[in-house]
């Protein structure tokens, strides 16, 4: 069975989190967007927990259905009307933050070992939905295998709270192999197997999102094969490395792809951000690139692809696109309106975004499936992003016409 899974999301009590983050309107949105199974996240918070269990079901082990009657009237934004029979489905997960600040994703076989783990891990639980936890990556990585979850790094090479912000392995922070590893928006396969010890661990691309909408859910996913609907047909993919494909952002549109201050955003090379004690003149602190830590960790200047490593497919989120090729200016209800005509039609966002063939999408609209084709074939421009803003499409006006 191929199914496209998010497994690293948040619900609604973790800060800067969208309110309307929450399992009744995630299903239908997912299944919109093309993911057939999406992480709820925030697994060890207690409202949170709560809210998991008056609105799902277990219908397999460790995966999750809404119940019956649970869909929202339509006229939410972004929502089409869809069945009870074509809901994404629900996987234990949660994000902690160590005791050195680096995070990490925990996916659970029940609710019993995510309860099991609240008890065990030392830290206030319910102060926010991604818990501060007073251990060592060590010390989660042994209470979490205790309960028969995995877990890996979060955005691995992120420069605020990564495995490799804070160390040069991930052996160090584990004592051992992790699970997996997630890449993050800032990097991409290219980039991370250039790096000799991770040629063994499975890579995976989550949303990380924050919000329930197809533009945040699924920005990035796996496609991976499972042999059941199960926690262990989800677990037995990862470890195995049954992923057919990781789907995520072009690496330069990540937020912390290069060296830039945080605070203006201004671009360095490391010499003159060494030179200025990593200090911009404007006061803000500057924030190491994830293309130059890489740089920092590579034993090669190429990618060196082991055998099973999938393909990595660059995609941004539909409303990005249109809203990019119809220029900045345009107005939400405009965007959605485009959005709304080519999902139902070709089903989902994901389905827009690769499978469809492009004189169908030109049939719609013309303009879009040119840009679109840009995305397939890597020939956008972009300006790479840095410092916590996040990289831009550049459409000059004889890329623009190129295109168009």
């Amino acid at each position: 069975m191929i199914v496209n899974a998010d497994l690293h999301i948040h619900g609604r009590y973790s800060m800067a989190t969208s309110k309307n983050m929450s399992p009744v309107t995630m299903a239908p949105q997912a299944k919109l967007k093309g993911l057939d199974i999406v992480a709820t996240g925030d697994a060890l918070h207690q409202k949170w927990l709560q809210i998991i269990e008056e609105t799902t079901e277990e219908t397999s082990d460790g995966i999750f259905s809404l119940k019956d009657g649970m869909i929202p009237e339509e006229g939410s934004d972004n929502q089409i009307k869809v069945s009870d029979d074509d809901l994404c489905k629900f996987i234990l997960t949660t994000e902690v933050e160590d005791i050195k600040r680096v995070h990490h994703v925990i996916i659970f076989p029940s609710l019993e070992s995510a309860y099991a783990l609240r008890s065990k891990l030392k830290g206030n639980m319910d102060a926010d939905g991604r818990p501060r936890v007073r251990m060592r990556g060590d010390e989660i990585m042994d209470a979490a295998h205790g309960e028969g979850c995995i877990i890996g790094p979060s955005h691995a090479f992120t420069p605020w709270t990564s495995i490799y912000k804070e160390y040069d392995s991930v052996c160090d922070c584990y004592g051992r192999r992790p699970d997996f590893l997630e890449l993050g928006l800032s990097a991409d396969t290219d980039m991370a197997d250039r790096i000799e010890e991770l040629q063994d661990i499975p890579f995976l691309t989550n949303s990380d999102a924050h919000s329930p909408w197809p533009h945040r859910l699924g920005r990035e996913f796996n496609e991976m094969e499972i042999k059941a609907l199960t926690f262990n047909g989800v677990k037995d993919a990862i470890l195995n490395n049954d992923i057919h494909c990781n789907y995520g952002f072009d690496p330069r549109l990540g937020k912390y792809h290069k060296t830039a201050c945080s605070k203006c955003y201004r671009k360095y090379e490391i010499s003159e951000a060494i030179k200025l004690d990593w200090r911009c003149p404007c006061g803000g602190k500057i924030k190491k690139g994830v293309d130059y830590r890489i740089y920092e960790l590579s034993k090669w200047d190429e990618p060196h692809h082991p055998l099973e490593r999938p393909p990595y497919v660059h995609i941004l989120p539909l409303a990005e696109i249109i809203s990019s090729t119809y220029s900045k200016g345009v107005t939400t209800v405009f965007v959605q309106k485009i959005w709304k005509e080519l999902v139902s039609k070709f089903g989902t966002e994901i389905n827009v975004l690769i499978h469809t063939p492009l004189e169908e999408i030109e049939v719609v609209d013309p303009k879009l499936s040119k840009v679109i084709n840009a995305f397939r074939t890597n020939t956008l421009h972009i300006e790479a992003g840095g410092g916590g803003k996040y990289g831009e499409i550049m459409f000059e006006q004889d890329t623009l016409d190129s295109y168009l």
